[in-house]
This record gives structure tokens, C-alpha cells and sequence, in this order.
């Protein structure tokens, strides 16, 4: 099976990579100076539109220009399949932009070149069946399996419900701490070492993921929210003058010393 990539960046670069241990791959970039993965064979956008899948690694941000670009030269017989964080807001795009007969599922590789550093085996890849025919889903089910992924079958409003407050509010505490300016230290405990770790994962993402992530999964707004209720809810723990606030029976702990 001819499988085409358009977007060839960080992540879809890792992704064409994967598909190529199965299957021929094209990949079209738009940026001509981006360097091509081993085993890929760059095409222009028409033949690579062309191949019996197209894989969409492009910025959640970027779905609409490139849906309305390729709606013209995608095949009959081609499936598309997005790659995007979040499921809603690419898939709607996509049923308003192709044609009515082209199918469409809506995937989300929950990792990316850093966190599958070590290999994919057991990592986990969200399905929506979005426009495609049962035959056409499972053969990508089982694809994805066969490269060693947990597929997880889930609606795309469940998907970014669900990815709010995981994926999104990762990504959110990532940047926060990068605005503090946490950097290693010699008495760093192993939780601290593990929220440098967070940190750098998440940076490590292109701000514009971030951006996107943010504005185009309607449920982040609650989920920052909640974040910021929850961060005031604890400070007011500390009572007014930022010392524990004394147990509501009076009766003090002997663990309750100020020193």
C-alpha cells in the first residue's frame, strides 16, 4: 500500500520513519530545505495525494489551508488520516473541505520522537473513525498494532475531553515552570528531577503545538480554570501570613511545629 506523508517536520519526519518499516512512503514538504528521512522518497503534493494513504503531519493550526489545498487532488480511493492533538476541531475541517466520498480517519500518536526515543512497543495511538468504511479501519488498526501500538478506539469529543487534562495540562505546567526558570540543582529530590523531565519534554514541542493545543480543544479553557482554582485553593491553605493555617479543632499536631 502507497502510503504519502505531507508534512515532514519534527513529527512527521518520526512518523514517516515508522511507516516506512511496513510500507513504500512519499512525503511532500512544503519548506524545500528541510531534510528528507532515510527510506523516504519525496514527491510533489499531486502524487503524493495520490497514494492509496495520506497521513496529514502538519500543525493543528495549519489543517484548514491544507485540507482546502489538497481537497482537489486527493484520490477516490485514498484514505486520509490526521495526526493532530487534538480531534474535534481537524476532523470538522476535514468533512467540510473534502469530498464527500473520501474517507477519513482521525488518529493521535499520544507520543513523539522524544518520548519514543526507546521504540513504540506499548505506546498508545487514539482512533476515531471518522468517514471510512469498518474494512478500512480495522486494516489500520491492525497496521498501528503491528508496529507494536496499543490502539484505543474513542470518539473525538471523548479524545479531547479526556487530552485536556492530560496531554493539555502537561503541556500547560511544562511552559508555566519554564517561565519560573526551574533549572537542575545538586540537592534536587527525585520528584524535582522528574518535573525537569516534564519540562523538557514539553519545550522541547514547538511553541505553536503548544498554542494549538490550547486554542483549538474546547475543553482546555475549563481545564485551565480548574487549574487556577485549584492553585488558589491551596495557597489559601497557607493562611494569610503564608504560615500553615492552625487545625479547624484547635487541638494542634506535635507535627504542626513552625520549625
Amino acid at each position: 500500500m502507497q502510503t504519502g506523508v505531507i508534512g515532514l517536520g519534527r513529527f512527521g519526519a518520526f512518523w514517516a520513519t515508522l511507516l516506512a518499516r511496513q510500507f513504500p512512503v512519499l512525503g511532500y514538504n512544503r519548506s524545500p530545505n528541510r531534510p528528507i528521512p532515510n527510506g523516504i522518497q519525496t514527491a510533489g503534493l499531486a502524487e503524493v495525494c495520490a497514494c492509496d494513504a495520506l497521513f496529514l503531519c502538519v500543525s493543528i493550526s495549519a489543517i484548514d489551508a491544507v485540507a482546502t489545498e489538497i481537497a482537489g487532488l486527493v484520490s477516490s480511493h485514498t484514505v486520509v488520516i490526521d495526526t493532530c492533538s487534538v480531534k474535534e476541531y481537524p476532523l470538522r475541517l476535514l468533512r467540510e473541505r473534502l469530498h464527500p466520498h473520501t474517507s477519513i480517519i482521525g488518529t493521535h500518536p499520544m507520543f513523539g520522537p522524544d518520548s519514543a526515543r526507546d521504540g513504540v512497543k506499548g505506546l498508545p495511538l487514539i482512533l476515531c473513525r471518522e468517514r471510512a468504511d469498518e474494512s478500512v479501519v480495522q486494516y489500520w488498526a491492525e497496521a498501528f498494532r503491528g508496529f507494536g501500538l496499543q490502539v484505543m478506539e474513542m470518539s473525538a469529543e471523548e479524545h479531547d475531553r479526556e487530552a485536556a487534562y492530560t496531554q493539555g495540562i502537561t503541556h500547560f505546567v511544562g511552559r508555566v515552570l519554564r517561565e519560573l526558570d526551574v533549572k537542575p540543582s545538586a540537592i534536587a529530590t527525585l520528584g524535582y528531577q522528574k518535573i525537569l523531565e516534564v519540562v523538557e519534554q514539553t519545550c522541547n514541542d514547538p511553541m505553536q503545538l503548544f498554542v494549538d493545543l490550547q486554542r483549538h480543544n474546547r475543553f482546555t479553557a475549563n481545564m485551565r480554570r480548574d487549574l487556577t482554582a485549584a492553585f488558589g485553593r491551596v495557597v489559601e491553605k497557607l493562611g494569610p501570613s503564608g504560615a500553615p493555617s492552625a487545625p479547624r479543632d484547635g487541638n494542634a499536631s506535635p507535627h504542626d511545629h513552625p520549625y
